[in-house]
């Protein structure tokens, strides 16, 4: 099944350089920027650079390649914010509540009893930045 894909969804603009983002990772297949409406302090999002709505829309390769990233991003936050456990979400598809039409996956460094409300309200962005940076800071040393 595929799913049409928007190319002017937030997060394509996003990689295109369009809109801003707080980012804490790179490379030529997929990025890691923060979360500005965050359910919890340190809530990153990992996308793939490919075009795929939905995990259904998203190639094996890609698939593989990114939940390698999810990992190594995963391991920072948990470093970086001296926690150790992470709630990992995919939400695939709109009735399962996913809101932008790009796969991504979520890295919430909470409890699933403690997450605030998806979607619900824009963080303290100079914190959320100062968090980015801790995070880069682990990653560039893994």
């Amino acid at each position: 099944m595929s799913t049409h894909y928007d190319t002017q969804n937030i997060f394509a603009k996003i990689l295109r350089g369009e809109i801003p983002a707080i980012k804490v990772y790179e490379d030529d297949r997929t990025l890691a920027f923060m979360d500005i409406m965050p359910q919890a302090k340190g809530h990153t999002l990992v996308i793939p650079k490919a075009e795929a709505v939905t995990l259904l829309d998203l190639s094996a390769d890609d698939a593989a390649y990114t939940i390698q990233i999810v990992q190594k991003v995963a391991k920072a936050i948990e470093k970086a914010l001296d926690t150790s456990g992470i709630v990992l979400m995919q939400l695939s598809g709109e009735s399962a509540g996913q809101t932008v039409p790009h796969i991504h996956f979520h890295l919430i460094p909470s409890s699933i009893h403690e997450l605030r409300k998806h979607a619900a309200e824009m963080g303290n962005q100079e914190e959320i930045k100062a968090t980015a940076e801790k995070i880069k800071l682990v990653l560039e040393q893994l």
